[in-house]
């Protein structure tokens, strides 16, 4: 895939473009399905299946007071988009000048004339341009002007549920990782570097590392059964996310136990998935009755995870038949 960030880069028009708009934090299951349109329409063209996307985020730009923790740190979604198959991510930087273009003059300078849309795909409530001004209908009318089509995609759901950033979002946020894989088709995971801690863990009998990580939406405080990745290999691990309540701990941290390995990680890259939360984070009345705990959390993650798998990111992207 290619990656575009300046649309300066961009000296002619795409062959027979197919162009999808949209921030596609998560890319859910939800975003998968608009992506295999894409890329049919763009085959059945002869033509180019691209995502357009802005970073960053344009309400971390227009509505910074706003908090919105995503989903994806960017290079999340780069690796996902490339994964789904699309030929052409295009995502420039945000800012208040993109903003403030009238939506007819976005669809005539960028995406009709420097990206050559010949197609745009949209789902129902998709609206952009100054004060949110254009939608799907807008985009038709535009269509019927300018010479290229649009698809308008009804809301994408699976027994009812619609697929969304924004119910994953409260999901993850109440500590629901093992539910979120219906609507987001893998694991919740981040990545971070193992830096050094306060040692505690390895003093408690269960050596920790200590990651400090770009990822924004973090799950609620507590104890989860994960699985964690270091280099190719595969380890169960128990995380302890949260404030080390009963050392007083005021400082958010996310604690990684991996279950039988030995050595030092110090400046390694783990990336982690969730698969249960094990128990909220609580406050114990001493050490003896929070060794006790941590045994109990490894023995409950161990049973937890002993029949489980991390699904890829190809295998979630892959179209089901």
């Amino acid at each position: 895939m290619k990656t575009i960030t300046d649309l300066s880069r961009i000296k002619e028009p795409f062959p027979n473009a197919v162009v999808t708009l949209g921030n596609f934090d998560g890319v859910h299951l939800g975003h998968r399905e608009i992506f295999h349109h894409v890329i049919d329409k763009a085959r059945e063209a002869d033509g180019t299946a691209i995502v357009f996307s802005f970073h960053p985020h344009p309400l971390k730009v227009l509505a910074p007071g706003r908090e919105l923790k995503l989903l994806n740190t960017y290079d999340e979604k780069v690796r996902l988009v490339a994964a789904s198959g699309i030929d052409v991510l295009i995502c420039p930087t945000f800012t208040r000048e993109f903003a403030a273009m009238r939506p007819e003059q976005f669809v005539h300078d960028i995406l009709v004339e420097r990206i050559g849309a010949r197609r745009i795909v949209v789902g129902y409530d998709y609206r952009f341009g100054r004060g949110r001004q254009g939608d799907a209908d807008f985009l038709e009318q535009l269509g019927c002007r300018l010479g290229f089509e649009v698809d308008v995609l009804s809301p994408i759901s699976r027994d009812g549920v619609i697929y969304s950033s924004s119910r994953i979002r409260e999901m993850i946020a109440c500590g629901e990782v093992d539910q979120v894989v219906a609507l987001l088709g893998r694991q919740y995971n981040l990545e971070g570097q193992v830096v050094h801690g306060d040692h505690r863990g390895r003093e408690l009998g269960f050596p920790t590392a200590n990651l400090v990580t770009e990822k924004e939406m973090l799950p609620a405080p507590g104890v989860y059964a994960v699985k964690a990745r270091h280099g190719r290999r595969l380890y169960d691990a128990v995380v302890n996310i949260g404030r080390k309540p009963t050392f007083e701990g005021s400082t958010q941290t996310i604690e990684v136990h991996l279950l039988g390995f030995e050595g030092s990680l110090y400046g390694e890259r783990l990336r982690i998935y969730f698969f249960r939360r094990l128990r909220p984070e609580k406050k114990f009345s001493g050490v003896d009755s929070l060794i006790e705990a941590i045994r109990q959390d490894v023995a409950h993650a161990r049973e937890v995870l002993k029949n489980e798998r991390v699904i890829g990111y190809r295998e979630y992207l892959r179209r089901e038949r």
